[in-house]
């Protein structure tokens, strides 16, 4: 019998297609799940959908990249850079985020993760950051190769995981994180100060600005993947999910 593989939910948004819609992320994100020995899930970004059907059967979330939060959510008003605000999906995942973390889920969150997860826990964000840096950090036609470094803090979960307090990392954002929301620590910080990874005191959430699943030859990277799937594996059965029995899991 094969090893029993955890569940990671991974939020999913709506992707416009010519006249209609198509629900999903990148599938590097659920490579990289399934390397690491996990079974990847996509969760829809909708509100109207009760996390207590599933949330019970998984066993860590990831929180991926996609389209900036709406900055109503963090009280601004929205710059002219600011795009792809899907409010229904923040909305839903900052209540996944909230949810997730209460029932002590592992988190990992990339790129607009990390700011997803700052916001839900009251902190704002940077809009646009050429209005404040002159350093690069969209630079998309190098997305799978390192363009810059980030120093992390040498007693931080994320040090412990990538085993290195400097990383090189790819750039994809043009937002990120201002204002530090509650029970988060800065723990990693590009060149020019910009915030590049955090975490929450309890040491299962790790934020991470940069996008990891892009570098899958890098293998420090990786670690992120392997911590996540690692803390995910200690809530495997035996043990009866609320009720739900074994009919959600897959050996």
């Amino acid at each position: 019998m094969q090893a029993e593989r955890p569940l990671i939910g991974i939020s999913v948004g709506r992707i416009p297609l010519n006249d209609r819609f198509i629900d999903g992320t990148q599938r590097d994100y659920g490579d990289r799940i399934a390397d690491a020995g996990g079974f990847p899930v996509q969760l829809l970004g909708r509100t109207d959908l009760p996390l207590s059907t599933i949330l019970p059967h998984l066993d860590g979330i990831v929180l991926p990249g996609g389209g900036d939060i709406a900055p109503e959510l963090y009280g601004a008003e929205p710059a002219a850079e600011t795009g792809g605000v899907d409010i229904e999906r923040d909305r839903a995942e900052i209540t996944l985020f909230a949810e997730a973390q209460a029932a002590g889920l592992p988190i990992l969150a990339v790129c607009r993760g990390i700011q997803l997860v700052n916001v839900a826990r009251g902190g704002t964000l940077v809009q646009h950051l050429p209005a404040v840096t002159s350093e690069p950090h969209l630079i998309v036609e190098r997305r799978r190769e390192l363009v810059h470094t980030v120093h992390i803090d040498a007693e931080s979960e994320l040090a412990t995981i990538i085993g290195a307090d400097d990383l090189g990392v790819n750039s994809l954002h043009h937002q990120a994180v201002d204002r530090v929301g509650r029970g988060l620590r800065p723990v990693a910080w590009a060149e020019d100060g910009t915030i590049e990874g955090l975490e929450h005191r309890d040491r299962r959430i790790v934020a991470v600005q940069w996008h990891p699943e892009q570098l899958p030859d890098q293998s420090r990277e990786m670690r992120l993947f392997a911590w996540l799937i690692e803390q995910a594996g200690r809530r495997l059965p035996p043990r009866d999910r609320a009720g739900g029995g074994s009919w959600f899991r897959w050996r």
